[in-house]
């Protein structure tokens, strides 16, 4: 049942089992698994149904670079449903190396292993509306599916492994009719500013919520999941008092290190010596869902370069280079102030064009007005108008020429942190300071891997990748941190020395605090992180709702 904020009294107190703070993929999908589980589950989230700018401005913080990450009020929503109302949708699971400690990769390792979210992983896929748990090509696809290059046969990738996509589902307006006819209660308007340690300095008495009309109540309950996001789940800690004078969970100063998004960029060309041998766009599988294989480094190659996780995509011509003299990419350039920024950064960059690059773009347009009305037939009908949307733009060049869209595990580093700046926001909390940061095994891990596909090129003998590189770095910085993948912030270990929650996600320094989403990710894999955020989440559930059954309220 859905709770107006008014009906709530200034100062009141709320009881319930279980709080849950944070309304995105994690905090829904764990009140969706408790909701018949006989407890008082109570759902809060800071914003509305719809975007307010008000709220959304509660997010915005400093960055030490800003030409290596976004503001921190862009690629998260502060909203019901979070941040899957501007999300693409791409779901894949982690791999079982991510989980395992490497000696070559700095702070690696889980407390769990793959087997441990195996069982949640196809729920979380349904969650997701991305249909059934099957990413290689001979799970997902009764028929043949298209190969990636056609005959390409490697030791070091393979092309069988694939993305699968959702809707993409707004977690806020897919599953509300489900939380307002449960008895789950949800709480919309009131944002948490703290959590209160109890004297004993080891369980939490109570979380304090306002609104920005200055109301404010205290929620007590036997246990508090953060569901905020990988920011704002730390920011909240760092803002509340824990034992020793230190923040809450930082008694060791871990709480905000081990900041990682993903190493992302686009590079290179790959030159095919037939059309018919390539294939870089999606299929629909069976169960209506879009499909793409991608080029993905196997762990043995992993782990023989010494390098993170690598995958890499098929991709169109840089839109902002007029050579390409293909119509919907120059029109989708000229059209940048037009394109949301998570989406125009991505596919601009920061890069400015002369007068005569602009015009030669314009030029491509009306050359190829066949070309650019093809496209947008085809996006009006399966995307504008669909509602499972075609994912991405797909441009087949006239010529066999590709670039290379990678996408890369980052390693975890105790010097990329968030920290709290000197400002406030509308609420009195201090706002973030993030100083994100790569390290050379960064590098080495796209370095190393485009080699190695340059290579396994060179052996099959009818393709060829030429790239610079001395240009590695920057094209995997020209973009910053990875959009909205905000990871490893508040760590999952067995050891309280350098990690914040324990196996079960549960804050080392309180006993009834929990942490769901992607801040307790120990590394970051190579996976966009949504899809193992909600199967943690659901393990999180199962955990609580065992915990919570064992006594009486």
């Amino acid at each position: 049942m859905f709770l107006k904020p008014d009906s709530v009294p200034h100062g009141a107190t709320l009881t319930a089992d279980l709080c849950i703070v944070g309304a995105g993929a994690a905090g829904i999908a764990m009140a969706l698994a408790l909701r018949d589980a006989g407890l008082d589950v109570l759902l809060i989230e800071s914003g509305g149904e719809k975007d307010d700018p008000r709220i959304q401005a509660l997010y915005a913080g400093t960055v030490a670079d800003e030409r290596l990450h976004s503001p921190l009020d862009r690629y998260r929503q502060r909203r019901f449903g979070g941040s899957t109302t501007i999300w693409g949708g791409r779901c894949m699971p982690f791999d079982a190396i991510d989980f395992e400690p490497r000696d070559y990769m700095a702070h690696s390792g889980w407390p769990i292993g793959l087997g441990d979210l195996l069982p949640y992983y196809p729920q979380a896929n349904r969650l997701c509306e991305a249909g059934a748990y099957a990413y290689t090509a001979e799970q997902a696809f009764d028929r043949p599916m298209r190969p990636m290059l056609d005959g390409f046969d490697s030791t070091s990738f393979s092309t069988d492994t694939l993305e699968r996509f959702s809707c993409p589902t707004h977690f806020g307006h897919r599953y509300h009719r489900r939380l307002e006819n449960s008895a789950v209660r949800v709480l919309q308007g009131y944002s948490v500013c703290n959590l209160a340690l109890s004297e004993t300095g080891s369980h939490i008495v109570g979380a304090q919520a306002r609104t920005l009309d200055g109301r404010q109540i205290t929620i007590a309950a036997r246990c508090y999941t953060l569901a905020m996001g990988g920011l704002e789940t730390t920011r909240l800690l760092l803002n509340s008092a824990g034992a020793g004078g230190q923040s809450l969970g930082n008694a060791h100063d871990v709480l905000g290190r081990y900041y990682m998004c993903h190493l992302a960029g686009t590079i290179g060309t790959l030159s095919i010596d037939a059309a018919e041998r390539v294939w870089h766009g999606y299929e629909r599988a069976d169960d209506g869902v879009y499909c793409r294989r991608r080029l993905a480094l196997s762990a043995a190659a992993q782990q023989r370069l010494e390098v993170g996780n690598f995958i890499a995509r098929l991709h169109h011509p840089r839109i902002t280079d007029p050579a390409h003299r293909t119509g919907p990419l120059s029109m989708l350039y000229l059209a940048k102030y037009f394109i949301p920024y998570e989406y125009g950064k991505r596919l601009h960059g920061e890069e400015s064009l002369t007068p005569g690059a602009t015009l030669q773009h314009v030029r491509n347009v009306v050359a190829d007005a066949g070309g650019i009305a093809k496209f947008l037939t085809h996006w009006v009908r399966h995307r504008t108008l669909a509602a499972r949307k075609f994912p991405s733009v797909i441009v087949h060049p006239r010529a066999p020429r590709y670039s290379l869209d990678f996408h890369a595990e980052q390693e975890p580093n105790a010097e990329s942190r968030v920290t709290l700046g000197d400002g406030l926001d509308a609420l009195g909390m201090r706002r973030l300071h993030v100083d994100w940061r790569y390290t050379g095994r960064d590098v080495h891990t796209v370095k190393a891997a485009l080699a190695e596909f340059a290579q396994e090129l060179e052996k099959w003998g009818h393709a060829r990748f030429d790239y610079d590189p001395d240009s590695v770095e920057h094209e995997m910085t020209r973009y910053g941190a990875y959009g909205g993948h905000h990871i490893g912030t508040a760590r999952m270990g067995s050891d309280p020395r350098d990690s914040v929650v324990d196996a079960h996600c549960r804050l080392h320094e309180a006993d009834n605090l929990y942490l769901a989403g992607s801040a307790v990710f120990p590394t970051s894999s190579q996976a966009n992180p949504t899809l193992t955020i909600v199967a943690m989440a659901l393990r999180l559930a199962d955990h609580l709702k065992g915990r919570l059954a064992a006594r009486p309220a």
